[in-house]
C-alpha cells in the first residue's frame, strides 16, 4: 500500500510540534502545504512553529492564509497576530486593528477583552484599558485576572476603599484556583501598599506567594546549589574578554539588571531621543542561549558566528531600519558573556538599585514562576547575591560596563541622563526628560510608572516594611 506523502508530512510536522522543536515543525509544515495548500488549519500551525522560530513575518504571513482559507476558530488567529504585532514587532496600532478583528467575530471572547485592556494599558491608556476590563467582567464578573487588572487601574482611597473591598470578597472564595488567588492577592496587596497599609500589604503578598508556589508545588522551586553551579559555569567558561570580531557595530544597546531596579525607566528616556528605538523587552538572546546543549560549554566560535547572524536578522525584524536600538532585557545578565563574544564592542548598561528595594519590589510583583527564586525572600536574597557574583566578573573583564543607578537617577536626573548619553556616544535632546509623555508602547510590569515624571517615592521604600525585612537586612549585611 502506497503511503500518501502528505498524511506523512503532516504526521512528521505534527510530531516535530508536539517535541518543540518549532523549526524543523516549520520545515515539515511548509513541505506539507506546497502539496496540499488547501489546509487552513495547517496554516495555523505553522504559524505557530514560525513564531516559536522567531520568524514573525512569516508567522504573519501564515496566519493570513489561514484565515483566507477559512481557519476554523479565526477569532484565535487573530488574536495571535495581535499579539505578534504587540510583543515581537512593536506595532500596537496594528495589533489593536487585530484584537478588534477577533472582537467583531466573537464580541464577548475573554482573551480578546483581556488582551485588548493589556494593550491599552502598555500605550498608556487608561481609560480605554479600564473599558476593555469592564467588558470582561460584564461577561464574567468574577473573572479573577480581569478583576485584578482593573483594580490595578484603580487609585484606592483607604483601606475600605470598594476596590480592596471587592478583591477581598473574591479572595474569600474558597473554590479559588491557586493561580487566581495568586492573581488576586498580588493586587490586594498593591492596592493596599498604595493606601499605605503596609502590614496588610505584606500579608497580602505573603498568600500571593504561598498560592503562587501551590499552583506548581514541584515546578516553582529554586534550586540554590543549582544556580551556584550555572554561575561557576559562565565564570569559567567566559573567563577572558572576548577577542575583536566583526559586526560590532550593529549590535543595540543592552539594558539589563535585576527585575525593577529600572531598566524600563532608562529604556523609555533613551527612547526620548530621535536616534533611539525602544526594543523592549526582546527574548532573542535567551532564546538563542536556549539552542545550545550545553549552555555555555557550547559557546564555540562557529556557534557564535551563526547566532550572531540569527540574533541580526530577529532584530532586523522587530525593529527593521532602527538607528539606535534598545534590547531591555533584564536577566540579559546572566548573558553578558554570550553578548560580548557576538557583539564585542557592544554597549551595555547595567541598572542597580538599593538591593532592598529591589528585592522588596520583586517579591510584590507576579512574576512567572520560572523564576521562582521570586516566591521566597531567602531565595530573592540567594539570587541576588549570585547576581552581584556574576556582575563582579563581567566588570572585571568589561570595565565599560555602565552602571546605572535609579536611586541617583530620581534624585538628580540630568547629570545621570548626561552620562548615560556620553557613554553611548548620543548628544544631548531635551526630549529624554519627557520620556512619560512618550506614546512608546511598554510591556513591563512599570507601565503606569514610566507614564509620570520622575519621581523619589520609590526610592527608599522598604522603609515602610522596615520589620517584615529585618531578615533579609541581616542575610545582605546591611
Amino acid at each position: 500500500m502506497s503511503i500518501d506523502p502528505a498524511e506523512a508530512l503532516m504526521a512528521i510536522a505534527s510530531r516535530l510540534r508536539g517535541a518543540g522543536r518549532a523549526p524543523e515543525a516549520a520545515t515539515a509544515y511548509r513541505q506539507l502545504l506546497a502539496l496540499r495548500p488547501d489546509l487552513p488549519d495547517s496554516w495555523f500551525n505553522l504559524a505557530l512553529m514560525e513564531r516559536r522560530s522567531g520568524r514573525f513575518e512569516a508567522a504573519l504571513a501564515a496566519y493570513a492564509e489561514a484565515l483566507r482559507r477559512g481557519v476554523s476558530g479565526p477569532e484565535e488567529a487573530w488574536l495571535n497576530r495581535g499579539v505578534i504585532h504587540a510583543d515581537d514587532l512593536g506595532r500596537p496600532d496594528l495589533a489593536l486593528k487585530d484584537l478588534e478583528a477577533a472582537l467583531a467575530i466573537r464580541s464577548d471572547w475573554l482573551p480578546a477583552l483581556l488582551n485588548l485592556g493589556n494593550l491599552h494599558e502598555d500605550m498608556g491608556r487608561r481609560e480605554a484599558a479600564r473599558d476593555a476590563y469592564a467588558r470582561a467582567l460584564a461577561v464574567a464578573p468574577d473573572h479573577p485576572v480581569a478583576l485584578a487588572r482593573s483594580a490595578g487601574l484603580a487609585r484606592p482611597s483607604g483601606p475600605d476603599d470598594p476596590v480592596i473591598q471587592g478583591l477581598r470578597r473574591a479572595l474569600a472564595r474558597p473554590d479559588l484556583h491557586p493561580d487566581d488567588r495568586a492573581e488576586l492577592g498580588f493586587a490586594l496587596g498593591k492596592a493596599l501598599d498604595q493606601v499605605e497599609a503596609y502590614d496588610a500589604a505584606f500579608e497580602a503578598c505573603a498568600a500571593a506567594n504561598a498560592a503562587s508556589r501551590a499552583a506548581d508545588p514541584d515546578g516553582a522551586v529554586y534550586d540554590r546549589a543549582g544556580h551556584e553551579r550555572f554561575i561557576d559555569r559562565l565564570i569559567a567558561v567566559f573567563a577572558e574578554p572576548a577577542a575583536p570580531g566583526p559586526g560590532s557595530g550593529e549590535a543595540p544597546v543592552f539594558i539589563c539588571g535585576m527585575f525593577r531596579s529600572g531598566s524600563t525607566l532608562a529604556e523609555q528616556i533613551l527612547a526620548g531621543h530621535s536616534r533611539v528605538t525602544a526594543g523592549g523587552e526582546l527574548g532573542l538572546v535567551p532564546g538563542l542561549a536556549r539552542t545550545l546543549e550545553p549552555y555555555p560549554e557550547a559557546v564555540t566560535p562557529e556557534a557564535v558566528a551563526r547566532l550572531r547572524d540569527l540574533y541580526l536578522e530577529g532584530l532586523n525584524a522587530a525593529r527593521p531600519g532602527a538607528d539606535v536600538v534598545t534590547d531591555k532585557r533584564p536577566d540579559n545578565f546572566l548573558h553578558i558573556g554570550l553578548i560580548k563574544a557576538m557583539f564585542p564592542a557592544a554597549r551595555i548598561v547595567h541598572t542597580v538599585r538599593d538591593p532592598l528595594d529591589t528585592i522588596l519590589s520583586n517579591w510584590f510583583l507576579h512574576l512567572d514562576r520560572s523564576m521562582a527564586h521570586a516566591l521566597d525572600l531567602d531565595d530573592l536574597v540567594h539570587w541576588h547575591g549570585q547576581y552581584q557574583r556574576l556582575m563582579a566578573h563581567w566588570k572585571r573583564l568589561y570595565p565599560d560596563i555602565l552602571d546605572l543607578d535609579y536611586d541617583a537617577l530620581v534624585a538628580e536626573p540630568r547629570p545621570v541622563i548626561e552620562g548615560l548619553l556620553g557613554h553611548l556616544g548620543l548628544a544631548w535632546e531635551d526630549g529624554v526628560l519627557d520620556f512619560h509623555k512618550a506614546d512608546t508602547g511598554v510591556r513591563t510590569a512599570s507601565v503606569w510608572q514610566v507614564r509620570e515624571p520622575l519621581y523619589r517615592r520609590a526610592s527608599g521604600r522598604w522603609r515602610n516594611y522596615e520589620t517584615q525585612l529585618d531578615g533579609v537586612r541581616a542575610a545582605l549585611g546591611l
